[in-house]
């Protein structure tokens, strides 16, 4: 189940990325671009168009996912870890081997 939500996460991800980059920016005119300010007091006046609505539907996929993979991976149900893993197999020891003193012949 995890990696089911992990794989719609990572999707929403990747759309809400390309939708955000897709869109024009506020100030994209040519006579804001050499400071002309808009005419409006509080912002333009542009309805809603579509893709901020697409916009506004991912990003509440996306931290629904997200909170979603939280819930899952504090209460368990994520599997283990490998970081858990390594901690719970023991440590291999190596010998450590004495320096051998050399002997003086006569």
């Amino acid at each position: 189940m995890y990696a089911i939500v992990l794989g719609f996460h990572i999707f929403f991800t990747i759309l809400l990325i390309l939708a955000i980059l897709i869109q024009s920016g506020k100030g994209s005119s040519l006579k804001e671009a050499f400071g002309g300010g808009s005419s409006d007091m509080f912002g333009p006046g542009t309805p809603e168009n579509i893709m901020t609505k697409i916009t506004t539907i991912l990003v509440i996929l996306f931290f629904t996912t997200s909170i979603t993979l939280t819930i899952m991976s504090s209460s368990g149900k994520a599997g283990s870890s490998i970081v858990n893993k390594l901690q719970d197999t023991p440590v291999k020891t190596i010998p450590q081997n004495k320096p051998v003193v050399p002997t003086e012949s006569k």
